[in-house]
């Protein structure tokens, strides 16, 4: 019972995860912009 039990959760698991990691794939990334050290231009 226990090894079926272990079993279905890991595989629920790594669905969710598989999930999580493709939907990182599709977000955009964010860039940072770059500053100019001074500030006044």
């Amino acid at each position: 019972m226990a090894d079926g039990y272990l079993e279905k959760h890991h595989a629920d698991y790594e669905a969710r995860k598989a999930a999580w990691l493709r939907k990182q794939k599709c977000r955009p990334q964010v860039r940072q912009i770059e500053r100019p050290e001074d500030e006044s231009l």
